[in-house]
């Protein structure tokens, strides 16, 4: 009963006015569901009669066609177990019939999309987006993760479930876990809010999704930092924004370029503690002159704070937020960096008089984020298991991030020009004139390194080449080989 149980029963409709007997119908209903991958090799199909029952027919018409899908290969009986999808398809079986289905229908019909879809047609999946090793960006040190702490904390939300935790949750998300981090952004990041301005997400790039259908109308400007965030120019783009590209310097966003470039943006988007690509801190006094150009245009700052946790010449500066007393500022955070990937949390500080709309919002995209991560997460900081953490892991990516420079000094010397290495878990490098960073890119994948190349960062026509150098999940002994292979490609290419 339970190998019966497992079988999946295919869409099967059967026309009882047709002229085709019904055991042909079975049997063409089977055989589509093959060749266009709805019932995979090797799966289970159920038997004769409980597809009798489901179908309301008898038994005979079935046992006709699976008889005849056995007789062409299609199906095979296993003794004992029951009837599956064969598990020695011919491949012409299963390529060909899909193919021409799929293209006979797309041209027998239009298949309008949006214009904001064709912003972005293709999904771009170069080596250094997808490649996971030295010096892949965005990567924590996986191997020093207290997986034991948190899989004992998972175990135990498994143990005490309720029922009303699989009812759907609040939309902005578990009231312990705002809590929680409403107490760590106030004492680590000067963050001013209360639980009631948290809004917890999948991730800073929801955050920004969310915030987009909130702020902005199509055609409204939108100050991005130039080099920048990629995603974040698509998130903008997509909502119908108009991008203006802001120059940085050592010092952060240069506010005054913005009001010459154009003064009354409806948003700007920074990421002021560990600036991205080129990692500048922002200077106090930028800072102040940023919100104050919003306060006299009434224009709105996001604040994207991805990694701030780890400075490694100086304390943690305070948090642009801290510094903002008009509410101009919305705040981003992400768990993502400072624990794992996979966990897709992150949350976002929403100023009092804005909440129930960005709530509004987020109700309509996505519901209520899942209960049980945000359960084990309140746990993991009120425990204080987040903070002993995010001190290890300070010392450990200081560490790497000095071994790291190290390294491309003693091989590189003067060739390269390091930047932003006073924080967060990448640095950057930037190439001598002459040097493509992206075809050199494509060069270290061949290598197993993955170099994410500075010029795709750039909005205006003249980027500058170079890398950003994730060393978070890179171990100790393979940074040396790493540096070593990067000369190699660099100086390979010349």
């Amino acid at each position: 009963m339970k190998k019966e149980a497992s079988a999946l029963i295919p869409v099967i409709a059967i026309d009882r006015r047709s002229n085709r007997a019904l055991h042909r119908q079975i049997h063409d209903a089977f055989r589509t569901a093959i060749l266009n991958g709805e019932l995979a090799s090797g799966q289970q199909v159920p038997s004769t009669r409980l597809l009798s029952k489901e179908l309301g027919i008898s038994r005979i018409p079935l046992i006709a066609a699976y008889e005849e899908l056995l007789s062409e290969g299609y199906f095979e009986s296993r003794r004992g177990s029951g009837t599956y999808v064969s598990r020695s398809l011919p491949e012409k079986l299963t390529m060909c019939e899909p193919s021409a289905t799929r293209a006979h229908a797309s041209r027998s019909t239009a298949r309008p999309l949006s214009k904001r879809s064709s912003v972005y047609p293709a999904i771009d999946r170069p080596p250094w987006v997808v490649g996971k090793g030295a010096f892949s960006i965005g990567q924590p040190a996986f191997d020093h993760f207290p997986v034991h702490i948190w899989s004992r904390l998972v175990a135990r939300y498994g143990r005490t479930l309720r029922t009303i935790s699989l009812q759907y949750g609040d939309a902005s998300g578990r009231q312990d876990l705002r809590e929680a981090l409403a107490g760590y952004l106030r004492s680590s990041r000067a963050v001013r809010c209360e639980p009631e301005q948290i809004l917890i997400v999948s991730g800073s790039q929801q955050a920004l999704a969310i915030a987009a259908l909130a702020l902005l109308d199509p055609g409204d400007r939108v100050w991005l930092e130039d080099p920048g965030y990629w995603l974040a120019q698509r998130v903008f783009t997509l909502a119908g924004a108009k991008i203006v590209p802001v120059p940085i310097d050592g010092d952060g966003l240069d506010v005054a370029a913005g009001i010459k470039l154009f003064r009354r943006a409806r948003l700007a988007f920074v990421t002021p503690s560990h600036q991205f690509p080129l990692g500048s801190t922002m200077s106090l006094s930028r800072r102040l002159k940023l919100l104050e150009w919003a306060q006299s245009v009434g224009s709105w700052i996001i604040e994207d704070d991805y990694d701030a946790e780890y400075r490694y010449e100086s304390r943690p500066i305070s948090s642009l937020q801290g510094l903002d007393g008009d509410n101009r500022v919305i705040y981003v955070g992400t768990c993502s960096k400072v624990l794992f990937p996979a966990l897709r949390l992150g949350y976002m500080v929403v100023p009092p008089d804005l909440i129930d709309r960005f709530i509004s919002v987020r109700q309509s995209v996505d519901v209520a984020p899942p209960d049980l991560h945000q359960a084990v997460l309140a746990e993991f900081i009120e425990a204080g298991h987040f903070a002993r953490h995010i001190r290890r892991m300070r010392t450990l990516y200081g560490e790497r991030r000095a071994l790291l420079e190290e390294n491309i000094r003693k091989v590189f010397g003067d060739q390269l020009e390091i930047h932003g290495a006073e924080s967060g878990m990448h640095l950057a490098v930037t190439l001598p004139e002459g040097f493509r960073d992206r075809e050199l890119s494509y060069k270290a994948a061949a290598r197993d390194l993955w170099l994410w190349p500075m010029s795709v960062m750039y909005l205006g026509p003249s980027p500058r080449h170079g890398w950003m150098l994730g060393f978070g999940g890179v171990a100790e002994k393979d940074i040396a080989r790493g540096v070593r292979q990067m000369y190699q490609v660099v100086n390979g290419a010349t």
